[in-house]
This record gives C-alpha cells, structure tokens and sequence, in this order.
C-alpha cells in the first residue's frame, strides 16, 4: 500500500497531500490567498489544477501568471515564489 503523507506550510495556508507511483514522487495541495517561498532540492513541475497562481521563478525579476491548467517548472536546489488571490489547486511532480 502506498503512503500518502500530509504537509501544512505557511501556518496552514499551504496543505499537501504526498504521495509516491512508480518511483515517481508528487503532491497535491492548495494554496489559500497569500504569498509563499519555496525551496527546492530538485526540479519539479507545477500543474495549476484549480484557480490561478502567480509565480516569481528563479533568476526572473517579473511575476507571471498561470491559470487553470498551466504548467511551469523551476530546476533544483533554487528557491521561487508564488502568491494566490483566491484559493487555489496545484500538482507538484518531481523531476
């Protein structure tokens, strides 16, 4: 059986839910209004599932915005930003 394993960042406004298939590792979360740093140990790739993220990527100095269904990655060891003004719904996987 798989192990899902659950994240609350940011005083809770950031939750995950974790998970591994395949040797690939992922999670799912949402991300309540607010602006949040992240680090990462390796690449990963973020899916907006639901509403709309802004997103400060590495070594950008302009924030882009990413609707339902975009997709942007960020390479490893690096840190981005990203801000919600509603609710919002993402996938993480990792590269």
């Amino acid at each position: 059986m798989a192990s899902i394993s659950h994240n609350t960042y940011f005083d809770g406004g950031v939750q995950s839910l974790g998970f591994e298939r395949g040797g690939d590792r992922s999670t799912v979360g949402v991300i309540n209004p607010g602006t949040y740093q992240f680090d990462t140990g390796a690449p990963e790739r973020m899916t907006v599932v639901s509403g709309e993220l802004e997103a400060l990527l590495p070594g950008e100095t302009h924030w882009q915005s990413f609707p339902q269904g975009a997709v942007f990655e960020i390479p490893g060891s690096s840190a981005f930003e990203v801000r919600a003004e509603a609710p919002s719904a993402y996938l993480c996987e990792f590269l």
